[in-house]
């Protein structure tokens, strides 16, 4: 062969390697800036929040940050959680039904499918899902989808509690929040805690021992959230943060300087407030007097001026209102965050709330289970059942109580663990400004429920909802996509939905609604389009109706785990 020819040959061969190197870089390039495309994901949810709290939802509570969200996203006027904290949380995070996912009732291992007291394995969470299509995957703050482990002996417990000894994980380890797709998490495995030194806090699966003196959880929880955005900020890949709040959960804990702000406040009484929310709702668009009235409370008409602890009550709320100005605060530190680090344009942020405000006297719980007797110098906790304490401290365990719940949901009836619209139905707030091209600052009547993000962050990951995940068959998720909400497509969303948490349970069907209480065998039927606030019950004078939505209900209650009810807890 001639020396031209061999030339000749490498000469192609370099033109051909070229092309090819060339052809694959372009190609590189080409996913690197689809990948670019996506959105970073940002879900805060707030803990025990009411429908009204938020200033973009008809409250006076200072909330800059989340009204910034509000008016230039999205606000829902129909979105919905499921009653509770945990199973909140796992419908969220699963895409399913909570029972579907193994949390029917708390977090106790129970004889049943639907109440095995954790994520089980068939389900999968969003966050697996994201980290396998590529996003980098963090949570802050309330894990509580996990079997909680408590000492079989009373005192044990407490020297637990109260930082005196430590036994150990809180939960199983693989079923902490780095076992479940999240590469980081800081925030704790339980549900209650002390605000100013949480117990089952935990960094990975590290415990956290101990905590700075001027420690505040809430803080913490979006200082972190912070450190994550500025750390993934330096990648090329996109992420999701799940920022699950404390607050305003009880114990009323809150800094004094936040408190200060609201000393006058609530001093005009539950009555003057609940009016001004309703009356700023409607100013603001977000509801219609017409089709929804303002209820008397469902239980007690007593009045303010005959309030015998009025000095106390104020304060309650006022740190109630403190401990939610609090997290708006280090929202904004999210959010400014996001602006420093350029990703402000492409990140989606929902805020909503896992259930409504809570209507406990925690008081009455005593120490206990979660509940320290002591903080870990020593200090006596007061559980104030005579309001003969003032909220606020480390040293006191109270709540709002049903008066300022009912006002803290306004304009809905009853609250947290019910299935009446004050106890399921969330604020919820969508903001993006790079994909959401309805109007900013507008209102959605988009009928959506906390199992929709799982589908709606697949979609906007490019990636699909798996029917096998780690060698488990996946069950199909119920929820549905936002997505077509935030282009102004014409999705109704849900055309039904379901709930049953304790014995309390409803069943929407397009307009029609049947809800009961726990312990009560009876249906209440109402038409939400005329009654959002559940005023008039049709039942007595539409019986086929009901028996329609009952026999809907009880079909979706045996095939999404409802049933069987555990009989036992396990062992």
């Amino acid at each position: 062969m001639s020396k031209i020819k061999i030339l000749s040959g490498l000469l192609f061969l370099s033109i051909i390697t070229i092309a090819l190197l060339s052809w694959k870089s372009k190609t590189e390039n080409t996913k690197s800036k689809a990948a670019a495309k996506r959105p970073n994901i940002i879900v805060i949810m707030a803990d025990d929040m009411g429908f009204s709290d938020a200033g973009c939802y008809g409250g006076e509570i200072q909330t800059p940050n989340i009204d910034f969200l509000a008016q230039n996203g999205i606000r829902y006027r129909q979105f919905y959680n499921t009653s509770r904290c945990c199973p909140t949380r796992a419908s969220l995070l699963t895409g399913l039904y909570n029972q579907q996912a193994g949390i029917g009732k708390m977090t106790e291992a129970e004889d049943a499918p639907g109440y095995q007291g954790h994520i089980t394995d068939n389900a999968v969470t969003i966050a697996e899902v994201l980290k396998s299509s590529g996003y980098h995957t963090a949570m802050s703050g309330k894990w509580h989808v996990s079997n909680t482990i408590s000492q079989k002996n009373p005192k044990e417990q407490l020297n637990w509690l109260n930082h005196q000894k430590d036994f150990g994980p809180f939960s199983p380890i693989e079923q902490y929040p780095t076992a479940k797709g999240f590469e980081k998490f800081f925030g704790t495995i339980w549900g209650v805690i002390d605000f100013f030194d949480p117990f089952s806090l935990v960094n990975g699966t590290e415990t956290v021992k101990s905590v700075p003196k001027d420690y505040y959880h809430t803080d913490a929880i979006n200082d972190t959230t912070v450190s994550y955005i500025r750390e993934y900020a330096k990648s090329d890949k996109p992420f999701f943060i799940y920022v699950a709040q404390n607050a305003p959960h009880w114990p009323l804990m809150a800094k004094p300087k936040d408190i200060a702000k609201y000393k006058e406040t609530y001093k005009v009484g539950w009555d003057v407030i609940r009016e001004q929310r309703y009356k700023k709702m409607i100013k603001l668009g977000l509801i219609d007097p017409a089709t929804t009235k303002l209820p008397v409370d469902p239980i007690d008409e007593t009045k303010w001026e005959n309030n015998p602890d009025k000095d106390w009550d104020a304060t309650a709320m006022a740190v109630h209102a403190a401990m939610i100005d609090n997290m708006d605060q280090g929202i904004g530190r999210i959010i400014n965050a996001l602006k420093q680090t350029g990703q402000m344009d492409n990140t989606l942020i929902l805020f909503l709330s896992d259930n409504g405000a809570s209507a406990e006297n925690c008081a009455n719980y005593g120490p206990g289970f979660d509940r320290p007797s002591q903080t870990r110098d020593g200090k006596t906790i007061v559980y104030a059942t005579k309001k003969q304490a003032i909220p606020g401290p480390q040293t006191t365990y109270s709540s709002i109580g049903p008066r300022w719940a009912h006002v803290a949901n306004t304009p809905y009836r009853y609250w947290k663990e019910q299935s009446f619209e004050g106890g399921i139905h969330t604020p919820m707030i969508a903001f993006w400004p790079k994909g959401i091209t309805v109007k900013k600052g507008g209102f959605s009547d988009f009928t959506g429920h906390v199992m929709d993000f799982m589908l709606t962050f697949c979609e906007l990951a490019g990636t699909e909802y798996p029917s096998n995940f780690n060698g488990k068959k996946i069950t199909p998720s119920s929820g549905k996509s936002l997505v077509a909400s935030f282009q102004n497509k014409n999705e109704k969303g849900h055309p039904q939905l379901f709930n049953e948490h304790f014995g309390a349970r409803y069943m929407r069907s397009e307009n029609w609604k049947l809800v009961a209480l726990p312990r009560d065998s009876s249906w209440h039927l109402y038409d939400i389009s005329k009654d959002k606030t559940e005023t008039v019950d049709l039942a007595a004078s539409n019986p086929s109706k009901v028996h329609e939505l009952d026999s809907l209900w009880n079909n979706w209650a045996k095939t999404h785990q409802v049933f069987p009810k555990p009989g036992r807890v396990a062992k």
